[in-house]
């Protein structure tokens, strides 16, 4: 043990090394996943992934970099041959060959990328995701809901720990309007996503339809899930087809912020409004509460202006009014003086003739009795 050499570590990185391009002194074809793509001061940095076919789990990683004066040869040809640029997502075959570096360590160098082979697993399982949604109808149903006027009352699906949540937070309290958020925790990260995420969701239902309870305030406006920035590989627990359709088919609109600009999952698409982070999720519930405010601001003003004038034409209205009552009466007076004196003249005249009748009548009576009387023959 004392007599072995000790190396330094750049000797034994340097004996690594040539013992990779000893070993390892050919090109290789091979297929992966791009978890990461990105181009920086021309030269394109890859992120490459291969994924358990059964569990969809992560069982290869490794980096990879085009040169570029490499770079600049293969992708023009690799975005006329597929209509798309490289991207996250996509099953790339790629042409490498091993470079180790005793300061920066190992890589895959990337001489030929094959344009035939574009679509890898995971986009194309996003794609069959997508249009079973749309097949079950389901994948414009947030986009028919309408975000409440008064939104402040948020439910949170979020890493308690997730720094995006505390920006989230303080940007909200932070502001004028008197938001109030309850955090429904819940894995954002990795293959445990889509059951945290949905029973997050059943939670919210939950507590937003109380067993027994019937009418009353609802205690949420909206879900808002959000998550900070990382890897597309990171992400993928959001491209699933159980929690899209959760999502798609929740009562309350549902806010996205789970990734930056680049990173677009399905669950974003599904739902009734996509960000790009945690912040700009704030920001859209400051920006629509201030667009409330400013739509009651409108209205009150057009009441102060608008009042007055509706006061003043009603008072006159009531002039006009006023006015016309006195000649209004006194031809309703008139028309009903005159009814009364029609309706006197027919009662006195009905009771002269009814009194004659019985005049007349008393009469005939009273001739028929003096005859009866005169008929009769006194006795003895």
């Amino acid at each position: 043990m004392d007599g072995d050499k000790t190396l330094t570590l750049y000797e034994l990185n340097s004996l690594v090394r040539m013992t990779i391009e000893q070993c390892l002194n050919r090109d290789y074809w091979v297929e992966a996943e791009l978890s990461e793509c990105r181009v920086n001061r021309g030269h394109c940095f890859m992120e490459l992934i291969q994924k358990d076919e059964r569990t969809n789990t992560p069982v290869a990683r490794a980096s990879a970099k085009c040169w570029q004066s490499t770079w600049y040869m293969l992708a023009p040809y690799f975005e006329r041959t597929t209509g798309q640029t490289l991207h996250a997502g996509l099953k790339v075959r790629l042409k490498v060959y091993a470079q180790f570096h005793e300061a920066y360590g190992f890589s895959w160098i990337v001489t030929d990328i094959d344009p035939t082979f574009t679509m890898g697993d995971m986009a194309r399982r996003r794609q069959e995701i997508i249009r079973q949604l749309k097949a079950e109808g389901v994948f414009d149903l947030q986009k028919e809901l309408t975000l409440p006027l008064f939104c402040l009352n948020i439910a949170v699906i979020s890493s308690a720990t997730a720094a995006g949540y505390g920006d989230f937070v303080n940007q909200l309290a932070d502001s004028p309007f008197a938001f109030r958020t309850q955090l429904f925790p819940a894995t954002m990260q990795g293959e445990q996503v889509e059951g945290s995420v949905i029973a997050a969701l059943n939670n919210i239902f939950k507590a937003q339809a109380p067993s027994g309870a019937v009418g009353g305030a609802s205690p949420f406006d909206c879900v808002v899930i959000i998550r900070g920035g990382g890897g597309t590989a990171d992400l993928s627990g959001f491209d699933t087809l159980a929690l899209a359709e959760n999502v798609a088919q929740f009562p309350l609109p549902v806010i996205t912020g789970i990734g930056h600009d680049r990173d677009e999952s399905i669950l974003d698409m599904v739902s009734h409004t996509r960000v790009k982070t945690p912040t700009a999720a704030a920001q859209f519930l400051i920006t629509h509460a201030e667009q409330t405010l400013r739509r009651i601001e409108t209205c009150e003003e057009r009441i102060l202006r608008y009042a007055p004038m509706r006061m003043e034409t009603e008072r006159l209205r009531l002039v006009r009014l006023s006015e016309r009552i006195p000649p209004l009466f006194s031809l309703f007076r008139t028309r009903q003086e005159t009814r009364l004196d029609q309706l006197l003249q027919r009662l006195t005249t009905e009771i002269r003739r009814k009194t004659d009748r019985e005049h007349q009548r008393l009469s005939t009576l009273n001739s028929q009795l003096s005859t009866s009387n005169t008929l009769i023959t006194p006795l003895g």
